[in-house]
């Protein structure tokens, strides 16, 4: 195979009865073979070539997952365009700037983000025709509805039986399959250029580490629009010939969530792709759950988990030595209350693949011990993403896993010079999976592109047993006075995983004397806490103690503080700022995987950081932080 056409071609030759698609409209699941799916694919296709698309042309397709948003991506390659996959939490200014840049001319939209390219439709006057993939969704003159372009299609392909071949025969692997945009850290979002080659490179290099027989089903519950989810799930699954299920699209966002824990248990999935934010959020189910059984069942869950996590170690040892002794009472704890747990997830599902991000330690720890491990895996979009994962046969916690093959990898430091093993840099790699570069950004492709290396900006090591360990960014590390260098990421999530008083925080040191750090607290929690103190929270006084308390939770993670010895004190901030508002996408604060923009947080708050340097901000009761928290408190007011 050498392109995504080959793909859905040897799909259909070997699986053409397989169900490919999953869909649930109203209360009933609707099912796609592997044939079906190819047949609306090439009219799909077909119409678009008779609505004009050309060699080349960039299509954005913004959807929630859905059949048609695969069969639209896989059309407009079938067509020779090239795929915008952009996410649905998109503001609309966002969405202007990657169509005015792709130089797009088509837009392909689902009913709920609609308004989103009304918004700014006068703005682009390039932009010629908008796809409907719903026919509920208001018409404009030159607008398509998608049924419209698969009947154009049939008809178009009656009359021109060879249209598609012709089409097909300039295409290689080299051709520009995707433009994935990616918000990072730069001042504008960068087209990050995927070819077909690239693609089909990464879905057999997954495929070395990730096992999916035909029989597999998954429900994709993350973007689909996610490199992570495009690759390792759609395509993966379809070189398999296994099924994927779209989740239940709502009308809102948060009814579209609500259908996740239901459409689980009705698909009844093999394998789940995750990214820690949904991880968390399922271990917190699991747990609320558990908790409304009562205090026997709860007493008998942490009684198992604590046998279980023993018994597993950190995955590579488990069962070893003396712990073969303990697989008597895991085996009875997974028979009375772990498989029961599982039922909540369908009853099948043996594994997760997580990715995105870091995942906690003991998050993988928890998952393992109840049966349903959660894989870390590793990677980012320049590299069409997967790098490296665990998997149920190679499993160690802590580390993001086995690299993928072929792929050739090194661990540079800042002057790109190799490191030996076990020592920790910039994770540099080489292989068929690497990005064509930056769409019209020459520039940038050439400071992580060199020689045909991809020089990630995050930082890692091998090691002793060829496991990937990932520290965080190796861009934003925090860097001592006398250049010692720390990954920030670790730090931070201790500090929010370990505080029921801080929600977010961020640190911050380029080579200065101490830590800075900003610090949004959880205003419920600190309201009680002044509250039971008897003070109101919104005084004078109340704020000064709330203050104080966050200061005090800040410290017990030195000397002998209840939270000391997560990491180095070095790092703990000397100083801190609280602020009025929360990191959040609609600030832009957050990007679309909900990891922290750090340039942009710097730069929102760069009279902040420049104040935290000063002397007067030792004391953090500050009129700054008493401002800054009294507006958390009052909403703004």
């Amino acid at each position: 195979m050498q392109t995504l056409i080959d793909l859905l071609d040897f799909a259909v030759e070997k699986f053409p009865e397989n169900t490919y698609l999953h869909e649930k409209r109203g209360s009933e699941w609707h099912k796609l073979t592997y044939h079906q799916t190819r047949q609306k694919v090439h009219e799909f296709g077909a119409g678009l070539l008779k609505l004009g698309v050309e060699f080349g042309d960039r299509i954005p397709l913004l959807s929630e997952g859905r059949d048609s948003w695969i069969i639209s991506e896989l059309g407009l390659l079938h067509a020779g365009g090239c795929s915008v996959p952009l996410s649905i939490r998109l503001t609309p200014s966002e969405i202007a700037f990657r169509v005015k840049h792709s130089g797009a001319k088509i837009i392909i939209v689902s009913n709920n983000q609609l308004p989103k390219i009304n918004e700014i439709r006068n703005e682009i006057p390039e932009l010629e025709t908008v796809i409907l993939l719903d026919k509920i969704s208001p018409k404009q003159i030159g607008d398509h509805y998608f049924d419209e372009v698969c009947e154009l299609g049939v008809e178009y392909l009656k009359s021109n039986p060879e249209v598609l071949n012709e089409t097909l025969r300039v295409i290689n692997p080299d051709t520009l399959a995707n433009i994935t945009y990616t918000s990072g850290t730069t001042a504008d979002p960068k087209g990050i250029m995927i070819s077909h080659g690239n693609y089909i490179s990464n879905v057999e290099q997954a495929l070395t580490l990730m096992h999916i027989p035909d029989s597999y089903r998954t429900l994709a519950i993350l973007p689909w629009d996610h490199c992570f989810a495009h690759t390792a799930c759609l395509y993966c699954f379809m070189a398999k010939g296994a099924s994927v299920a779209a989740v239940q699209i709502g009308k809102t966002g948060n009814e579209t969530l609500k259908n996740i824990p239901v459409n689980i248990k009705e698909i009844k999935p093999n394998l789940l792709m995750s990214v820690p934010a949904l991880s968390k959020n399922f271990r917190k189910s699991i747990e609320s759950g558990i908790a409304k059984k009562g205090k026997i069942a709860v007493a008998l869950f942490k009684a198992g988990l604590s046998i279980s996590y023993a018994y597993h170690g950190i995955g590579i040892d488990k069962g070893k030595g003396l712990r073969f002794l303990l697989k008597p009472l895991v085996m009875l704890f997974d028979k009375i209350l772990f498989s029961k747990v599982r039922e909540g997830f369908g009853g099948e599902l043996e594994f997760f693949i997580g990715g995105g991000a870091l995942l906690d330690v003991e998050l993988q720890r928890f998952f393992l011990a109840i049966g349903m491990p959660v894989c870390q895996g590793y990677g980012l979009s320049e590299a069409s993403p997967v790098i490296s994962s665990n998997s149920p046969k190679y499993l160690k916690l802590g580390t993001s896993g086995k690299l993928v093959k072929p792929l050739e990898l090194k661990i540079c430091d800042t002057e790109g010079n190799e490191l030996p093993k076990g020592q920790a840099g910039e994770i540099v790699i080489k292989g068929g999976n690497v990005m064509k570069g930056y769409w019209k950004n020459p520039g940038a492709t050439a400071e992580v592109i060199k020689e045909g290396w991809l020089f990630t900006g995050d930082l890692g090591f091998m090691d002793e047993d060829d496991y990937l360990v990932v520290n965080g960014r190796f861009k934003s590390l925090l860097i001592g006075s006398d250049g010692e260098k720390y990954s920030p990421e670790g730090i931070e999530e201790a500090l929010v995983d370990n505080s029921k008083l801080i929600d977010q925080c961020m640190l911050h040191n380029n080579q200065d004397p101490y830590t800075v750090g900003l610090f949004v607290p959880n205003v419920s929690e600190l309201k009680s806490v002044v509250t039971n103190y008897g003070l109101n929270p919104e005084s004078e006084e109340g704020l000064e103690y709330a203050i104080k308390v966050i200061e005090h939770e800040i410290k017990s993670y030195s000397g002998k503080g209840k939270h000391s010895g997560l990491f180095p004190e070095r790092w703990l901030p000397a100083c801190f700022a609280v602020l009025p508002e929360a990191f959040s996408d609609k600030n832009q604060m957050l990007n679309s995987t909900m990891k922290m923009v750090r340039r942009k947080i710097k730069e929102k708050y760069s009279s902040v950081f420049e104040f935290l340097s000063s002397p007067a901000a030792r004391n953090p009761v500050n009129s700054m932080n008493k401002e800054n928290l009294r507006k958390l408190i009052t909403g703004g007011n």
